[in-house]
């Protein structure tokens, strides 16, 4: 286990591989620790970074610092504290939503971003996100296999309030229009069986920037990192390899996203 101290606050994350920066992000159910078989992927030819966000998995508990322009400053102060310069972000919901946060503030900061299950408004996230226990969230969403179980064990950890409050900061100040116009690269990935955050329609999808994609997962619900990560890891791992400034949609030029993708 690896940790550091920012601003008082313990933070957790872990390290894989040598390359260019790449930082996991996790949703609100969970921690770091779903991201491992991504991480072994990538470090093949990056440096990944994966860590807790405050309130999961074994980071400080600090309601303070829950709201998402407190989460985007952890993300800001371990890229400091790290001497890590310009970044690939892949996010997973909450993860997705402090990534936005964080292009916001440093868009400069950022080479490109992935967004898995993102909410592209406060409308798309089901009212149970907002209510239920880490642990029923499990229960609701995850496929319930030995895999998944593994993948989820920190579940418990997460401080409800993390949740509740960074969903509220998400309603208080809807990130996407502001980043839409800042030129970051950024593939939005769903799993349409999702069903804690709806799919943006096809007439939004349409109406993205040119730096900016989405692809659907054929039959993913909201894991597609642990419930497919063959398929998971191929897209994320095309999407890294796309030179910098490279426009997202691009992907779909290959056939074998066209067999995957609808």
């Amino acid at each position: 286990m690896s940790a550091i101290i920012l601003d008082g606050s313990m933070v957790h994350y872990e390290a894989l591989g040598r390359g260019r920066p790449i930082v996991f992000l996790h949703g609100w159910v969970g921690s770091w620790r779903y991201w491992i078989n991504a991480m072994q992927v990538a470090s093949t030819a990056y440096r990944a970074y994966a860590m807790d966000l405050f309130g999961f998995g074994d980071s400080a508990k600090d309601p303070l610092r829950y709201p998402l322009d407190k989460q985007a400053d952890l993300i800001n102060r371990f890229l400091e504290e790290m001497g890590i310069g310009k970044v690939a972000l892949v996010g997973h919901g909450l993860g997705a939503l402090v990534a936005m946060s964080f292009i916001k503030q440093w868009p400069k900061s950022v080479d490109r971003m992935m967004a898995i299950n993102s909410p592209m408004d406060y409308d798309a996230i089901n009212a149970r996100l907002r209510t239920a226990t880490p642990t029923e969230l499990v229960d609701w969403l995850s496929a319930r296999t030995p895999e998944s179980a593994s993948a989820l064990a920190d579940a418990a950890k997460a401080d409800p309030t993390a949740i509740s409050a960074s969903i509220a900061s998400f309603q208080a100040n809807n990130l996407f229009p502001e980043i839409r116009n800042l030129g970051v690269p950024c593939l939005f990935v769903y799993g349409p069986n999702d069903p804690a955050i709806a799919t943006p329609t096809q007439e939004r999808a349409d109406a993205l920037p040119l730096h900016m994609h989405l692809i659907q997962l054929e039959n993913e619900g909201h894991f597609p990192m642990v419930d497919n990560p063959s398929q998971f890891n191929r897209l994320m791992t095309d999407f890294l390899a796309l030179d910098s400034g490279a426009l997202p949609r691009d992907l779909q030029l290959k056939e074998e996203w066209k067999r995957r993708v609808r």
